[in-house]
């Protein structure tokens, strides 16, 4: 009874694919085609501006839990959305407890304070944005 019902379901998908494959093969028959837009009807397309996003630190050397600031732009991020300041520790991004909101100019601001010593790989990041990569060096 089971392997009835399952055949039967099977056929009938099948029947129903062949059938939306038909019908779309005759509505692509039946529609004209397209012709080549104009430049008047192109400069009219918008492109969303691609998201960036520039980091500076305020210094390029600090002491052990020293604060500094990170400061920077952003393009293509909405007003109020969250940057957050990442590190690079063993080979992999670390997102750390500093993050602020892009502000309606699309600037913002990280106070932050690192312990690791030695060279430190940073950037700023907003979901799959992210600025290049700065250096600030711990002592």
């Amino acid at each position: 009874m089971v392997s009835k019902r399952r055949s039967l379901r099977i056929a009938v998908v099948g029947a129903l694919g062949a059938a939306s494959l038909a019908l779309a093969g005759t509505a692509m028959a039946a529609t004209p085609a397209p012709h080549t837009a104009s430049p008047v009807a192109v400069a009219h397309k918008t492109q969303a501006p691609k998201a960036g996003i520039t980091a500076t630190p305020s210094v390029s050397s600090v002491r052990a839990w020293q604060l500094f600031r990170v400061t920077g732009k952003t393009t293509g991020l909405k007003a109020g959305s969250k940057v957050t300041l990442q590190q690079k520790q063993h080979g992999t991004w670390v997102s750390l407890p500093a993050s602020a909101p892009v502000a309606r100019n699309g600037s913002y601001s990280l106070g932050v304070k690192l312990g690791l010593k030695g060279k430190n790989d940073l950037r700023v990041v907003s979901g799959n944005t992210a600025s290049p990569v700065f250096n600030v060096t711990v002592r």
